[in-house]
């Protein structure tokens, strides 16, 4: 069908916006519509896209925002402060997962390029996805939250080792591939100076002056991002590649933040264009052939990566159930797979096929493992005798030291409200034990003097080995409604009769907390807002006098 290019566009966003409501409804993320979208519009539905679009310009614009964005938010400190399980996570996934991947895919049929290829695809998880997922969950901050993170950050970095390494790869011809490696690593080596020299010199005494005007700031970050990415491309590499490092040159700079937070929704629309052209370009001409490989590669992908996760974790000291809740998000595979995909199409590595493939593979796993977080409580409950194979049983219990100790107060949850009532409370001269299921939190605990053992606060026989007998009060710091009723629920089973405090973030969970019987209900938040608002109040008054 041959329309006029600005018509088709204006039909193609209204068909993209209703089914992302759509999508909004089925709690499905976007990326699932817009790539439906794309095979709507593409070739084997109305014919309005083919893979020779002009959509294609606005695609690339979109891949280079989407990595300068994931170079300029590069945070090394997140890595740190989630301790070596995010970087032994992280990497030890992709590793496993791609190894098993490769192997199945040579089980299946494929050569080995394209083995490598689904192998690759299949170890990396979505970190627009999870955020959002996790963030909607109210679960960032919680440990496995951190975890997901860090490990999302690790696996980001890894794409672009990965990106680099394809264009070496892909630009052997006639000479080896040591020649086609030592040419990129030069060219790479000046491309990295060139950009030293700009954040030596050239950004610190020009962003500030850019940084006067909002829309300038935004007009030089594309700008920068996209001619960073032709360099790169000129150069020989992807130019994706350049993006990411465009960013990286940005991250220290203290106009990062403002940068990102205002080209996230330029990323979010130019992306409909790369997913709508994805999905445009898919070959369903051997879709009978291709069932049963990605039926193989889903179950994969939603049942065993998940499984790697945990079973990292759990060798990490971390328990199953943490393990579980940064499992579960990541079994998926990532909108950087399609990339890498599209990439070794567009080198020749693999053909249309294997791209429709892996993006069958995406469609289903990130609509499946968006369900899977949704309920991935309700999941657990019924997995965990299965899982508990895998759990560290000496870790399962309180360390004996923790029977003997003399205590007045048992804290669970050392997080950040959870280190502050500990210090406080100490500082006051009361004897606290606390309680938290991250082992190395627990190990910086007590680097820093506080007395603190491992446990989960849902496990009724953990009690069995504290000093309830002694301790007056039993306070949870952990927010978390069900956590807190299941001890709620062991505390009486064991017959404590001292007071019981706990913490809600919500005035609903409060209300239930009350209602269970609860002595005391901490809120955090409520007590922050009431007390800066006195403080406002005070201040105010004593202007007006």
């Amino acid at each position: 069908m041959d329309l006029h290019p600005f018509p088709t566009l204006a039909v193609i966003l209204v068909i993209a916006t209703v089914a992302g409501l759509a999508a909004i409804k089925l709690r499905q993320p976007l990326i699932v519509a817009f790539i439906l979208v794309g095979v709507g519009v593409g070739p084997v539905g109305l014919g309005w896209v083919s893979t020779a679009d002009t959509l294609e310009l606005l695609s690339e614009l979109g891949l280079a925002i989407l990595l300068f964005l994931v170079g300029l938010r590069l945070d090394l400190h997140m890595i740190r402060s989630t301790g070596p399980v995010a970087v032994a996570t992280g990497l030890g996934q992709v590793i496993v997962t791609a190894v098993l991947g490769y192997l199945i895919a040579l089980a299946l049929g494929m050569d080995t390029v394209t083995a490598l290829y689904v192998a690759v695809a299949l170890a990396f998880s979505s970190t627009i996805i999870i955020v959002k997922l996790l963030s909607d969950k109210r679960e960032l901050e919680q440990l496995h939250g951190r975890i997901a993170l860090g490990l999302l950050i690790v696996q980001d970095m890894v794409v672009v080792v990965v990106m680099i390494g394809l264009t070496a790869f892909g630009q052997e011809r006639a000479g080896s591939v040591g020649s086609g490696i030592a040419a990129v690593v030069g060219k790479g080596v000046v491309l990295l100076v060139a950009l030293w020299l700009l954040m030596r010199f050239l950004l610190p005494r020009l962003m500030p002056q850019i940084a006067r005007s909002q829309e300038l700031l935004v007009l030089f970050g594309v700008s920068y991002a996209v001619s960073v990415a032709a360099a790169s491309e000129w150069l020989g590499f992807n130019a994706e590649v350049g993006a990411f490092l465009a960013g990286v040159s940005l991250a220290s700079t203290p106009f990062r933040d403002a940068l990102g937070a205002r080209l996230l929704s330029l990323r979010d629309f130019l992306l409909l264009f790369f997913f709508i052209t994805l999905g445009a370009g898919l070959d369903f001409t051997d879709a009978t052939r291709q069932l049963a490989p990605a039926a193989v590669l889903t179950v994969f992908v939603l049942a065993v990566k998940p499984l790697i996760i945990i079973a990292i974790m759990a060798a990490l000291r971390y328990p199953v159930r943490v393990g579980f809740s940064v499992g579960v998000p990541a079994a998926q595979i990532s909108e950087f797979s399609l990339i890498l995909v599209a990439l070794g199409l567009s080198l020749g590595h693999i053909d249309n096929t294997t791209v429709s493939l892996i993006t069958v593979v995406g469609l289903v796993t990130i609509a499946a493992s968006t369900y899977m977080t949704t309920y991935d409580r309700q999941i657990y409950d019924r997995a965990q005798r299965w899982l508990s194979v895998l759990e560290r049983r000496h870790l399962a219990r309180a360390q004996p030291t923790a029977a003997g100790v003399d205590v007045d107060v048992i804290l669970f949850g050392l997080g950040r409200f959870g280190s502050h009532l500990a210090e406080r409370l100490s500082s006051a001269g009361h004897r606290v034990l606390g309680i938290d299921f991250d082992p190395h939190g627990v190990a910086a605990h007590r680097d820093r003097g506080v007395t603190a053992t491992f446990g989960s606060a849902e496990d009724i026989g953990l009690l069995d080995a504290l000093p309830l007998d002694q301790a007056k009060y039993v306070i949870s710091a952990i927010p978390t409604l069900r956590t807190n009723l299941a001890l709620l629920h062991g505390l009486r089973h064991h017959g404590f009769v001292g007071t019981v405090a706990m913490t809600a973030h919500t005035g609903r969970d409060a209300e239930r907390l009350r209602a269970a019987g609860v002595d005391i209900v901490l809120e955090p938040f409520a007590s922050a807002a009431r007390t800066t608002s006195d403080a406002l109040h005070q201040l105010l008054a004593d202007n007006d006098g």
